[in-house]
């Protein structure tokens, strides 16, 4: 597909997505490079910019088109007004964010003079998402066509939400980010997709990394099917700048391993980026986008979100995407 092409699918969006999970202030400070054990640097402004993986995926999601509510918690600080305003300005509904006694969840970023970055994540409110509370959200999570889930809430809240948004025919896409090695097998049953990337995909099948980084030589039809074997007959995994692999062993031959290319940009900032590229998929398989389409939509507006600083910050809407790359 041409870059017209896959930029025209922006007009297509039109799904609606529910997100459950967590919502961070990010207190992001840029410097020259990245800070070794021990070790002091200095760096440039604080800056207090909204973040959260599911945050992020729901601002990222709603700017492009599509329709989308957020379901999480947020505590009794300034930082909770803060989030839901920035959210509710990415066109994302709010009403059913639950606000709970503490802080709300932050992190701590610093990143260097070539976008990369390292993290610190403070669960506070998030850690209260409570199964009850999904149960209470019942009739508004299983109304969408596609339920977003990362691993930033208690794992037993993701399980319950996944199943009972499965049983439903909600499509469910499960982002294994912050990583964990051992996903329950009930979760496995209930999510239909997996998004991880290039080192949670080595370390989730126990699969080397190829040496040099050297992905087009990777042994990707091997990956595919210890993914089956794990439960997940559908997966994307994302390469940074290498682009994603589309996995997908329940289709015809030719289609089950299809290697998305990159989009080359110069990169300030690549924090939420993963987070865009999930919620551009999920607009897309909302809009009933193949995963394969959704994934190649992601390229573009995942780079994007690396041209600008901050996660949500760094979203662009689907005029100034398509603006950016035509």
């Amino acid at each position: 597909m041409s870059i017209p092409e896959v930029l025209s699918a922006l007009d297509r969006i039109h799904g609606t997505v529910s997100v459950i999970g967590s919502m961070n202030a990010d207190y992001t400070v840029t410097a020259q490079r990245l800070p070794g054990p021990g070790e002091t640097i200095t760096g440039g402004p604080l800056q207090l910019l909204p973040g959260g993986k599911s945050g992020n995926q729901a601002a990222a999601a709603a700017k492009i088109g599509a329709a989308v509510r957020m379901f999480g918690a947020v505590g009794s600080d300034s930082n909770a007004d803060f989030l839901l305003e920035q959210l509710e300005q990415a066109g994302v509904d709010v009403s059913n964010v639950r606000r709970v006694l503490g802080p709300s969840g932050t992190t701590v970023i610093v990143v260097d003079a070539e976008g990369e970055n390292i993290i610190v994540y403070s669960p506070g409110s998030n850690a209260q998402v409570t199964v009850d509370y999904v149960h209470s959200m019942k009739e508004q999570l299983v109304s969408s066509s596609v339920l977003g889930l990362c691993l930033e809430s208690p794992i037993e809240t993701v399980t319950v939400a996944a199943q009972m948004c499965h049983e439903a025919g909600v499509k469910v896409l499960l982002n294994d980010s912050p990583f964990t090695p051992t996903i329950p097998a009930e979760l496995i049953e209930a999510s239909d997709v997996l998004l991880v990337n290039e080192h949670e995909m080595a370390q989730l099948l126990g699969i080397d990394e190829p040496d040099d980084d050297d992905w087009d030589g990777f042994d990707w039809q091997n990956a595919a099917d210890r993914m089956a074997e794990y439960g997940f007959n559908e997966a994307i995994v994302t390469l940074g700048g290498d682009g994603s692999v589309v996995l997908n062993t329940a289709a015809p031959e030719d289609q089950r391993i299809v290697r998305i290319a990159p989009v080359k940009v110069d990169a300030v900032d690549t924090t939420g980026c993963g987070d865009s590229f999930m919620g551009t998929v999920l607009a897309g398989l909302a809009s009933g986008f193949s995963l394969q389409d959704a994934a190649k939509l992601a390229s573009y507006v995942s780079a994007y979100a690396a041209t600008g600083y901050g996660a949500q910050a760094s979203y662009g809407t689907a005029a100034q995407i398509k603006a950016r790359f035509a």
